[in-house]
């Protein structure tokens, strides 16, 4: 394998089912994306179901996979920060292990890094956007997207797609800012990365929810608090 080229990274904690269609998929197409120049790094978060073992066996077979565990979870945001800062790639990406996002996205992700872009992301609320969801996380989904837009003066539509690449050298400069270390992790680096004039593209998706997600009312309020502690850092914490 030559010098590396795209480094592609799955979020993982408890999804060793998911991963038995993930990793193959996922090496399969990023083998026509860039062949022999690509790997693949499992930044696994504290699972105690299996997944580091059923990764690290897969690691032993393929050389292009690689397991980044972490004993004690770290969160979402914290887990990626790790992976990206350790990934060789000069073009990152991440996506959802449930692949709700249809992978084939992932040419035209990496192809806007290759034209320019500093970050790619996928939208599940553009007019061309393919998405099946239920009523409760549309609303949700919605009017949080609507309230970034609005408080922290985001260009975009769909800010928590878990979807999204990265030229590594622009998003490593950017991490030090960040402070999110789980979910909100995806809204403050493009929010973030606005304010620093970031090349953003932003396209519509094909997007199926997966099972066993709902919306609480915890987390709706976790989503407004947050939004107004990163407009806080922007507005008063930064001036």
């Amino acid at each position: 394998m030559g010098d590396i080229e795209v480094s592609a990274v799955l979020p993982v904690y408890n999804d060793r089912d998911a991963l038995k269609v993930a990793i193959p998929r996922s090496l399969e197409v990023l083998e026509t994306i860039a062949p022999e120049r690509f790997e693949l790094i499992v930044a696994e978060d504290g699972s105690t179901d299996g997944s580091t073992e059923f990764v690290r066996d897969y690691e032993d077979r393929d050389p292009r996979v690689h397991l980044m565990h972490s004993d004690e979870r770290l969160g979402r945001g914290r887990a990626l920060n790790r992976a990206f800062t350790g990934a060789r790639g000069s073009i990152v990406c991440y996506y959802d292990v449930d692949l709700a996002t249809d992978i084939q996205h992932l040419h035209e992700l990496i192809g806007a890094i290759r034209e320019g872009y500093d970050i790619a992301t996928g939208s599940r609320l553009l007019p061309e956007s393919d998405i099946t969801r239920s009523g409760g996380r549309e609303i949700a989904s919605r009017g949080y997207n609507t309230l970034v837009r609005t408080v922290l003066g985001s260009s975009l539509y769909d800010h928590q797609c878990g979807f999204k690449g990265f030229r590594r050298d622009r998003l490593l400069a950017l991490l030090p800012s960040v402070d999110a270390g789980h979910w909100f992790w995806d809204t403050e680096v493009l929010v973030r990365a606005q304010k620093s004039g970031y090349r953003i593209s932003e396209f519509p998706v094909r997007w199926r929810q997966g099972p066993g997600t709902t919306v609480r009312k915890k987390d709706v309020i976790e989503m407004g608090s947050a939004v107004m502690r990163l407009w806080w850092q922007l507005h008063v914490e930064e001036d």
